[in-house]
């Protein structure tokens, strides 16, 4: 595919602006539908990007004969019914992580991709980040081998509101949504599969209904263990935190940024055509369907780690 490839981005909030930042700096691509809950917000929004078409409704944008992809940044619950009515629809499409919220979902959405045969992405950013794109080399190049990775998820959310501080629509999830940045980028750093895992989680928040806080222990085939903690009752610095201890270093990384273990930044300019998670994440989605290929964090790609958060969910419900 050579020509201009036209995209629709559904979800005009905090995560969708981003995806629409980063493709203002790709070639080749351009954003002709924007669709969203509210149509007064999200003209608002189509306006300042340059967006003709609006919608409340993602169908609307997949009868446009001349969209082909779509990038979903639209609540969990709806991420699998939606990612497989884009390819049903003949697009190839690109889902904000999570890719599901239950094991089957994720299951029938990679049933439909092989069945079509099209692009279909799950946005896993730690895999594109700079930082952790600098330990995957060092890895593959044999320079650097992990014995452990300690992540810290720490957000302060307690009420139900979204990275600009807006009122959610939905309830977002530590163990299908935050976790699964962590269960997948621990299994690809490895480079070796999840073959132990454990989860305990706090008391349940009375009126969100999910727990606030969680613990997650995880061990590769190859040995190398990782743990988790994550919460959204942490009232201090916001984020996630990744400490890589391996056999010849010690990593720290913040996003897009790397640091040693003793706090000396680690220059990632020269890593990727971008210090940018989110646009090299969009490169790559975009690459592959110009080159017709599998991309990294394709759906079969990433669906291990949805059986490790099914075993996980399991664990947590009967108590253990």
């Amino acid at each position: 595919m050579s020509k201009t490839i036209k995209v629709a981005l559904a979800g005009a909030g905090a995560f969708g602006i981003k995806h629409l930042d980063a493709i203002k700096l790709i070639d080749g691509v351009e954003v002709v539908s924007l669709v969203g809950r509210r149509y007064e917000a999200t003209k608002e929004v189509a306006d300042k990007y340059g967006i003709a078409h609006v919608a409340t409704d993602l169908a609307d944008a997949l009868a446009l004969p001349e969209v082909d992809a779509v990038i979903l940044c639209t609540p969990t619950q709806v991420h699998a019914a939606q990612a497989m009515q884009c390819l049903q629809a003949g697009k190839h499409v690109q889902v904000e992580i999570p890719l599901a919220d239950s094991l089957a979902d994720a299951e029938a959405v990679v049933a439909l991709q092989q069945q079509t045969g099209l692009v279909a992405m799950v946005g896993h950013t730690r895999r594109f980040n700079p930082s952790h794109q600098y330990v995957h080399q060092k890895v593959q190049a044999g320079e650097f081998n992990i014995q452990q990775m300690d992540v810290q998820t720490y957000f302060f959310r307690r009420t139900n509101m979204n990275a600009l501080g807006q009122a959610r629509s939905w309830t977002d999830h530590l163990l299908w949504h935050h976790a699964a940045h962590t269960v997948d980028l621990f299994a690809y750093q490895a480079g070796s599969p999840i073959v132990q895992a454990n989860a305990l989680q706090g008391p349940i928040h009375p009126e969100l209904g999910i727990a606030m806080d969680m613990s997650i222990q995880l061990k590769a085939a190859n040995g190398a263990i990782c743990t988790l903690s994550l919460s959204f009752n942490n009232d201090g610095p916001l984020g996630t935190f990744f400490r890589y201890i391996g056999d010849s270093a010690t990593y720290i990384a913040r996003y897009d940024d790397l640091y040693s273990g003793k706090e000396e930044q680690i220059d990632v300019s020269k890593v990727a055509v971008s210090m940018n998670g989110i646009e090299l994440q969009d490169r790559e989605f975009f690459a592959a369907i110009r080159e017709g290929r599998e991309p990294n964090s394709s759906v079969a790609k990433v669906l291990p780690c949805y059986q490790v958060l099914a075993k996980l969910e399991q664990q947590l419900n009967a108590g253990l």
